[in-house]
């Protein structure tokens, strides 16, 4: 594909790098927003602002894909993306920061007036963020969870502590659950496929797929998880704060949220009618006692400052708290927040990158999801007629890979090397990023 990224940014580097094996990339912005990162890549690079229809025209526009926009400004992102559809059926992508811009622009595409003129896909990455953090606070000590086939079936992932039983054991014996697979093993920071033989050490991290019952279960035996979430600190009452704790107020998950601003205080508590608003600065290790956050379940520290965020983490951790999740704004500050002992740093760029990443996806292969900052994908597979009748022990796969699920009809199936494949039913395998393609060719998806 012909892909043209507007903006010269984290995001918009992100992009490039994932994309420009595969795909050529033109990045359009000011020379002087161009870093020594785009430099090392193959890709071109067009001067000026992509409003601009002479620009655009310069970037070949009517030849393109995809057009995403992904600068810091709103109102250029929308712009842009509206000036490109008019060169014909390109398919646009716009990122945008603002919760009202979101709501009207996904209004208006599904107005039948707006039909030849709307944008494809509106990302915001702070919603994206925030889902992806409840998802994580609501499933106690996982590291990642993901859901699949409308919540039937999920993937997990824990760290492996001290003193837990399967530490030393082969993975064949140790006796996981049925209808539990596990996928994916992370140790030293590589992601692979593991084996039977494969040993569990300390430290490794451990990724699961099954139905949901099952890894409750699975959980609840081998990862201490019979413990329940009942107790969230959020620190920063920014927007992904606010929707945050609005979502765990669903549950009825008791909820504070220690804010600087007080004005900002004063809004959340209008907004937020269960959590309980605290003015006052999460790098304050007396109020942070005070306030007895050392018995929460778990600390989310959001604010938008990086710095701030890993001290406030650091200071919960001392106090005892469980598990700490800190916001990291650039993806590279992500290994060093992991590395000095937090439970689980994320970006909500990388979940951006991830919404991108599925919107290109064509045919008969999408990825639900990446892991291990895109270590590893799990990709949903048609079985399509020459593959039907097969056993899954039948398949020799070009590349590591493993199907955790397969969905037939409204039920799922967790395979065995006995288990059918038919016409029809769509495979959830999981694999590494750099063999997904093989995967994909494997199953004859181009």
């Amino acid at each position: 594909m012909n892909i043209v990224i507007y903006g010269a940014t984290e995001i918009g580097c992100l992009l490039a790098t994932e994309f420009f094996e595969d795909h050529d990339i033109t990045i359009i912005d000011k020379e002087e927003n161009r870093t020594e990162e785009f430099n090392k890549l193959d890709i071109s690079f067009i001067q000026g602002n992509a409003s601009d229809v002479n620009v655009l025209k310069k970037a070949d526009i009517k030849n393109a894909d995809v057009f995403i926009a992904c600068t810091n400004i709103d109102e250029a992102n929308i712009v842009a993306c509206l000036s490109a559809k008019k060169f014909g059926g390109i398919k646009t992508i716009c990122f945008v920061s603002k919760e009202e811009y979101r709501n009207t622009l996904n209004f208006e595409k599904n107005i039948d007036n707006f039909s030849d003129f709307f944008i494809d896909y509106i990302i915001w990455p702070e919603e994206l963020l925030t889902q992806e953090i409840f998802r994580i606070v609501t499933v106690a000590h996982a590291l990642d969870v993901e859901n699949f086939a409308d919540g039937k079936a999920r993937l997990l992932e824990f760290k492996v502590l001290p003193h837990i039983s399967i530490v030393g054991k082969k993975v064949k014996d140790c006796g996981f659950t049925n209808d539990t697979l596990m996928v994916g093993l992370t140790r030293n920071c590589n992601l692979f496929i593991p084996n039977g033989d494969t040993e569990i050490l300390e430290g490794d991290k451990l990724i699961f797929m099954g139905t949901s019952h099952s890894l409750d279960i699975l959980a609840g035996t081998f990862f201490h998880e019979k413990e329940v979430v009942k107790s969230v600190c959020i620190i920063g009452g920014g927007k992904v704060g606010a929707m945050l704790a609005g979502t765990l107020e669903t549950l009825k998950i008791r909820t504070k949220i220690i804010e600087k601003d007080y004005d900002r205080c004063r809004f959340l508590a209008e907004e937020l009618s269960h959590t309980l608003i605290i003015n006052g600065d999460g790098t304050d290790l007396k109020l942070l006692d005070e306030e007895d956050i050392g018995n929460c379940d778990v600390v989310v520290s959001v604010t938008n400052n990086d710095e701030k965020n890993l001290l406030c983490s650091l200071l919960a951790k001392q106090l005892g708290v469980k598990r700490v999740i800190a916001r990291a704004s650039k993806v590279l500050n992500i290994p060093l927040f992991e590395k000095v002992g937090i439970d689980i740093a994320i970006s909500s760029k990388n979940s951006a990158i991830n919404e991108v990443r599925n919107d290109l996806q064509e045919n008969d292969a999408d990825i639900l999801a990446t892991v291990e900052q895109g270590q590893g994908e799990v990709l949903e597979i048609s079985v399509l007629p020459e593959f039907n009748g097969k056993k899954i022990m039948e398949l020799t796969f070009p590349a590591g890979a493993i199907i955790g699920v397969i969905q037939r009809k409204n039920s799922v199936i967790i395979p065995k090397g006995n288990s059918v494949i038919n016409t029809g039913d769509i495979m959830i395998i999981f694999t590494t990023s750099e063999n997904a393609a093989k995967i994909k060719e494997f199953f004859k998806v181009k």
